[in-house]
C-alpha cells in the first residue's frame, strides 16, 4: 500500500476483503507507521456483518457497496444466502453512519463517503423500487448511486427466466425513472 502511494495512486481499493480483515488491519497499522495516508476504499458485495464493519470504523474512508437485491427471498434464490436484504440494509446504515455522503477533493477525487452500486436485473424492477425507496428514506437523497445496466446472463442464469436474457433498454430506463422519482440522482 505504501509502495502504491509512492507511485501516485489516489486510493487503496480493497475488493471483497472481509475474509482477510485481520491481515488488512495488521497491514494498515504497519502502513500508517510508514506514512500511508491514502483514502482506503472497502469494496464489498454488501453482505457484511455489523461486527466486522464496527472494526473498520475510523479506518475506512470510502465504502463501495453493492445492493444486489432488496428481498431476502431473492438473495436466497439467486445467491444462496439467507437474510440478504436485512443484512445488506443494516450494513449500509452502518457504513453511512461511519462515512456519510460522498465527498471529493479539489481535483474531483473521492476522499470519503458511501458509494452504492445496483445492477438492474431483468424482471426484478420491484427489487430496484425497494432499493430506491430504502436509500431515499433511510440513507440520504444525496447518496452516490451507480445504477448499472450491464447485466448479461452467464452460467446457470441462462436457464432462469427472466434472468436468461440481457437487460432491455426500456427496463433500464424504467429503473432510472424509479430512482429519480424517489428523489435520487443515480449515475450511470
Amino acid at each position: 500500500m505504501v509502495a502504491l502511494q509512492m507511485q501516485g495512486c489516489h486510493n487503496i481499493n480493497l475488493v471483497t476483503p472481509t475474509h482477510v480483515m485481520p491481515q488488512i488491519l495488521e497491514g494498515l497499522l504497519w502502513g500508517v507507521e510508514k506514512g500511508l495516508s491514502l483514502p482506503l476504499v472497502y469494496n464489498t458485495g454488501g453482505y457484511d456483518s455489523l461486527e466486522a464493519l464496527e472494526l473498520l470504523e475510523g479506518l475506512v474512508d470510502i465504502y463501495l457497496v453493492d445492493m444486489k437485491y432488496a428481498s431476502s427471498e431473492t438473495g436466497r434464490a439467486l445467491s444462496g444466502v439467507s437474510r440478504y436484504g436485512e443484512v445488506n440494509r443494516d450494513a449500509l446504515k452502518e457504513m453511512y453512519r461511519q462515512v456519510g455522503n460522498l465527498r471529493k477533493d479539489s481535483q474531483g477525487l473521492a476522499v470519503r463517503g458511501l458509494m452504492v452500486r445496483h445492477l438492474v436485473l431483468p424482471g426484478h424492477l420491484e427489487e430496484t423500487r425497494e432499493i430506491a425507496a430504502f436509500l431515499a428514506a433511510e440513507i440520504s437523497l444525496e447518496v452516490f448511486v451507480n445504477l448499472m445496466p450491464q447485466y448479461h446472463p452467464e452460467g446457470k442464469a441462462r436457464e432462469m427466466p427472466p434472468l436468461d436474457k440481457p437487460l432491455g433498454r426500456e427496463e433500464f430506463a424504467e429503473a432510472l425513472e424509479i430512482f429519480r422519482r424517489a428523489g435520487l440522482h443515480p449515475l450511470l
